[in-house]
Order: C-alpha cells, then sequence, then structure tokens
C-alpha cells in the first residue's frame, strides 16, 4: 500500500541533503512524498521531483534568554522561538493535502506539535548525533568522548542533565506553541522526543558510541548517502601510480572560516611523498589559496568517485563526510570546526578510524597526522570493518520499513 508522506525539513547541506536521500528512497517504495522547508530549499527539491511549500508565519522569539551562549541561543532562535508559527504552518499544509504521517527533522519542534494536533504519525529524523539525549552518551555540542571510567560516566551523566535542564527553561514556551495548536501541555521537555512513534537516527550504531539504553521508539537507521547535485563531474588525472598514498582534502561547503586551515593542510601535503585533491565549495569558491605541486584544487568533485582513488580523508567533521569515508574503508584526519563536529571527531578517534587535531593546528602537526594516518595500518583496518557495517546498513533501507510500519500500525 502507498502512504502519502508530509517531510519538515531544516534545510542546508547537513539536513536537506540526507533528508531528500529519504524522500528518494520512500518515492522508490511507490510512496508520495511533499517538503514544507524555509524557501531556500525550494530549488534542490522542487528539482529532485517533490512538492515544496514554505514558512508562511513570522516566528517569535522569547526573552527568556540572556545570554550570548550559543546553546541558549539555538534554544532560542532555532528551535522554540519558531515553534508556534512552524506548528502552524504544518498543521496548515497538513490539512491542504492528504497526508498519512509526517517526518519531520529533530530541530523542527513546531511540526512535530503539528502533527500531533492533526493525529496522524510522526517520526523523527535525525541526520547526526541525536539531539535528544540519550543515556550513557554524552549532548550534542559537548564534544566530550566515549565515557570509560566511573569519572568520566559521572561527567556525561552531569553534561547531560544540565543539557536537559536548560533545555528545560523553555518548556512553557513551548506549551504556549502547544496551546494554539489546542493540544494539552507538556510536563517535561523530553516528551517532544518521546512522544512520537519514531526517533530515527540516521547515522550507524557502530559509529556511535553505546547508550546505557535506548528509548522505546529510537531506531538507529544508517547514514543517509546520495551523491551531491552540485558537485562537478570527476575528470582527473593523476601525477603518480596508485602505489603513491593520494588523499581527498574536504572542508564545510558552507562558510566556516576555514581557508587558512585548508591552507595549512595543503602546505603540509607539499612536504609528503603523495598527491591530493582539495574541494573548495561554494564557500570558497572565489578564494585564492597557493598550491604546493602535489596538490590540485577543485571547485567541488563528487565524493564517491575521488574516494575510490584515495587513501584517507582529511575533514572538518561533517557527518555526511564522515560516514561516506568510512563507507570506502578510508581513514580520516578530523579538524572539526564548530557544529556537531568536535562530536563526530570524538567518534572518530573512539572507533579507531583516525586522528583528531584542532584547526590551528601547525602545519607540522597536519603533516605527522597524516603520515602516521598513512604509515600505521590500524587506522585503515579499523575504518574498513566499520565500512562493512555502514555499507549493510545503507543498502537496507530502514527508514523506509520503519516509515510502513509505523504508518500500518497506527493507521488500522
Amino acid at each position: 500500500m502507498s502512504y502519502n508522506f508530509l517531510v519538515a525539513s531544516w534545510g542546508g547541506p547537513g539536513h536537506l541533503g540526507p533528508t531528500l536521500t529519504a524522500a528518494r528512497q520512500l518515492r522508490a517504495r511507490g510512496h508520495g512524498v511533499r517538503f514544507i522547508a524555509r524557501a531556500d530549499a525550494r530549488e534542490p527539491v522542487e528539482a529532485s521531483g517533490f512538492g515544496f511549500a514554505t514558512w508562511q508565519r513570522e516566528q517569535r522569539f522569547s526573552p527568556i534568554a540572556q545570554s550570548s551562549a550559543p546553546l541558549e541561543n539555538a534554544y532560542n532562535n532555532l528551535l522554540f522561538g519558531p515553534a508556534a508559527a512552524r506548528g502552524a504552518d504544518t498543521l496548515d499544509e497538513i490539512k491542504r493535502a492528504p497526508t498519512d504521517a509526517l517526518l519531520s527533522d529533530t530541530a523542527l519542534f513546531g511540526s512535530v506539535l503539528a502533527a500531533e494536533a492533526a493525529s496522524i504519525p510522526c517520526a523523527l529524523f535525525s541526520p547526526t548525533i541525536s539531539l535528544r539525549p540519550l543515556p550513557g552518551i554524552p549532548p550534542i555540542g559537548s564534544g566530550l568522548g566515549m565515557p570509560r571510567t566511573p569519572a568520566e560516566r559521572v561527567r556525561v551523566e552531569a553534561a547531560n542533565s544540565r543539557f536537559v535542564a536548560l533545555m528545560n527553561k523553555w518548556l512553557p514556551m513551548l506549551n504556549e506553541a502547544r496551546a494554539r495548536l489546542q493540544i494539552a501541555p507538556c510536563n517535561h521537555v523530553l516528551e517532544l522526543f518521546d512522544r512520537p512513534a519514531r526517533l530515527l537516527i540516521a547515522m550507524s550504531k557502530a559509529f556511535d558510541f553505546p547508550a546505557d539504553f535506548l528509548p522505546s521508539n529510537v531506531r538507529y537507521i544508517g547514514p543517509l548517502l546520495d551523491a551531491s547535485d552540485w558537485s562537478e563531474p570527476w575528470i582527473f588525472s593523476w601525477s603518480h601510480g596508485p602505489d603513491r598514498p593520494r588523499a581527498l582534502v574536504s572542508f564545510s561547503t558552507t562558510n566556516q572560516d576555514q581557508a587558512d586551515v585548508l591552507q595549512r593542510t595543503a602546505n603540509a601535503i607539499g612536504r609528503i611523498k603523495m598527491d591530493a585533491v582539495a574541494t573548495l565549495g561554494p564557500a570558497l569558491r572565489d578564494h585564492s589559496l597557493h598550491a604546493p605541486a602535489n596538490v590540485t584544487w577543485l571547485p567541488s568533485a563528487p565524493h564517491d568517485a575521488v574516494m575510490k582513488e584515495v587513501s584517507l580523508v582529511v575533514t572538518h567533521g561533517g557527518h555526511g563526510t564522515v560516514s561516506r569515508a568510512l563507507l570506502h574503508g578510508l581513514p580520516l584526519l578530523v579538524m572539526p570546526m564548530g557544529r556537531d563536529q568536535g562530536d563526530i571527531a570524538a567518534r572518530v578517534e573512539a572507533c579507531g578510524v583516525g586522528l583528531i587535531l584542532a584547526p590551528t593546528a601547525a602545519e607540522t602537526e597536519i603533516g605527522a597526522a597524516i603520515s602516521r594516518l598513512i604509515e600505521e595500518p590500524q587506522f585503515r583496518a579499523a575504518a574498513r570493518r566499520l565500512g562493512y557495517i555502514i555499507t549493510a546498513e545503507v543498502n537496507e533501507t530502514r527508514l523506509v520499513s520503519e516509515l510502513e510500519h509505523v504508518v500500518h500500525t497506527l493507521a488500522y
């Protein structure tokens, strides 16, 4: 039986790409899919053949945040502040066309409320580390490693408690949004994540830290990886044969002030007997960077094609790039620059598939780390083991089966 899914997407490359992959998987199984997202997502969504609606109402913000702390700003301006407006817009779209279920980015709190108000099944979708704190796993944004000692476990538990306590400060604003949609208030902010039928985490369970236990609605579905629709064709001739080490250097597609670290990385590679290609991405397309003889700058390139020909990947730690590298069995040097990248880097280190450096690392440090990844076989062996697991997860398309089960079970 086919169903009609409305997808509420956060937008932006790190979120929209995996969400489009999910939509394509649903369409391939015969289901109808349409999107509601921010206006700049219209072009890629419609180019992929999906219907599109965007937000109409003005969002409002709470005066509760009194500091400039990044987490408080995110809660205020991105998560809770827009919830009432996003909820009303999503409910309008649910009513406008047949909708059997909602697939919503976990950060779109208002869309989750709209599904509850419309009494349709809702599945939350996380394209990276879970926004809902999971017992025994450090909260997103903390950059903490996997707890191995009693003292480290206490530290993680304290970090999770602080994360939830801070989020709970916005409970009155959440309940105000719920009241506008004529649904009962929540007693705790975690009900946002626990009431929906599913919380689907689009990363490998083998890559994440082990949780003490998982809430009953949580499922790991493996990473959702698709070819970038903006990268240029891969037509390249290496200067040396395949026996010489090769690297792909790829930092963020968005602006994270990565020009300097990219140049230092290229300079470090210039002192090693190896070859590399470095993708600039849209953020650095117009920058002028020096290229050593063994480094080639490219505006973009299809990562799957490049990764079949390289020995390692140097990256900022975006979940998509890291997962794709592991899918190809490639060790990583991760230089996190913000967002969830420190958390992804911690998992790379814990799995033994790569090394971490600060983005301020000197050229000598970068060169030494790259040399280790080339010369020490344990990193590649670990990456290959994890790659086999991720390949199986990608082939299973668990997202589709989970969503079909939810709709069928709750609808009949």
